[in-house]
């Protein structure tokens, strides 16, 4: 069993209850704007029953639930890339609105990475931001990531094409 803390963040394993207050986050456009469209809105309890058994047993991927002062309040994950891309790994996450601009998600972001690097092999860690999330930007550069890509025109949401910023963070040896 995986628990990650920090101060009053911890990164947990997700429980089966969990899917009625994941429903209520994501279920929020400006929430799904910025992740990929396999992340639905309308965001239904069926939709985080989904995601759930999705992930709860995968061996390419850790995703967990962030709580904030013991409350669930979004999820964080870690998705390796195989063959060539085995020691590099995609993060991705989202926090529900009522608790941004907070530093949740930059401590989660620091836990996550830590453990990515220690215990799972890796030595890269990347994200692919949309170009209109300046926020998640924000995050991840607090936490040591650099820009080291702009994909342009790479992303296709909301009937635009947008650039995608690619972000990465190296192990540290």
């Amino acid at each position: 069993m995986i628990t990650l803390t920090s101060g009053n963040i911890t990164l947990r394993e997700f429980k089966s209850d969990d899917k009625y207050r994941l429903a209520e986050l994501a279920n929020n456009p400006k929430i799904s704007i910025n992740l990929r469209d396999g992340f639905p809105n309308p965001y239904t309890v069926a939709d985080a029953e989904n995601f759930l058994e999705k992930f709860a047993n995968q061996d390419s991927a850790l995703v967990l639930a962030v709580e904030y002062n013991g409350e669930y309040v979004g999820n964080i994950g870690l998705h390796k890339g195989t063959d060539v891309y085995r020691k590099s790994a995609e993060i991705g996450y989202f926090l529900g609105e009522p608790y941004w601009n907070l530093g949740i998600m930059t401590k989660a972001v620091n836990l996550i990475c830590d453990y990515g690097f220690k215990t799972m092999n890796i030595v890269r860690i990347h994200a692919g931001i949309f170009e209109f999330n300046p926020a998640s930007m924000g995050v991840l550069e607090k936490c040591g990531f650099k820009r080291e890509a702009i994909r342009e025109k790479a992303v296709f949401k909301q009937g635009k094409v947008w650039n995608e910023m690619v972000y990465v963070k190296l192990i540290e040896r």
